[in-house]
């Protein structure tokens, strides 16, 4: 009996035939005000561009409230017009990768204590060599006091912390490397 196969066993250049999505790096329309643009590359252990990856990004709105059912406090419709929460953008041929969004805002960390988790964009990295995807976060430069509390960030040795904290590059453009293994490697989060 044939299976078919599933998005992990998917790895190298299938991966932009395989799951293709309709909207692709746009999470937000083009012309959103406040609209910024995430990117980078993907590098893997040897420090070679991965040209045949697939990001995946997840986030809340600048409310920080999720439109999806399994938001504690409920869904939400966004205010942001066309805000879909959700984009996913193959690498080129030169390992890079990049979304259209808006800053995201901060979350209640469900410990009741009322706390934040420091606004963040979840990330998803599937890609050749990987048997399955790796999960980390991007962080917002100018987000820095609420660094401190974050819980996820509070758990990651200080010297790291640095992986996952994107860098601006000039009004609404932020630069977020991922390096898969080696020296640098960006900080993943176990599933």
């Amino acid at each position: 009996m044939s299976l078919p196969l599933t998005p992990t066993q998917t790895v190298g250049p299938y991966l932009s035939l395989g799951l293709p999505w309709p909207d692709g790096p746009d999470v937000v329309p083009d012309g959103t005000p406040g609209a910024v643009l995430i990117g980078g590359t993907v590098v893997d252990g040897t420090g070679a561009l991965v040209p045949d990856a697939l990001v995946e990004t997840w986030q809340a709105d600048p409310d920080g409230r999720f439109d999806h059912p399994d938001d504690p406090r409920g869904a939400a419709k966004s205010t942001v017009e066309g805000l879909r929460g959700f984009g996913r953008c193959p690498t080129d041929d030169e390992g890079r990768w990049w979304i259209r969004t808006v800053l995201p805002g901060a979350l209640p960390d469900g410990s009741g204590a009322g706390s934040a988790e420091a606004p963040h964009v979840n990330v998803s990295v599937f890609a050749r060599g990987l048997l399955d995807r790796v999960v980390t976060r991007i962080y917002f430069p100018e987000h820095a006091d609420a660094h401190a509390t974050d819980p996820l960030l509070a758990a990651v040795p200080e010297a790291r912390r640095h992986t996952l904290v994107a860098v601006a590059e000039g009004p609404g453009r932020y630069r977020f490397d991922i390096r898969l293994r080696g020296e640098g490697e960006t900080v993943f989060l176990a599933l």
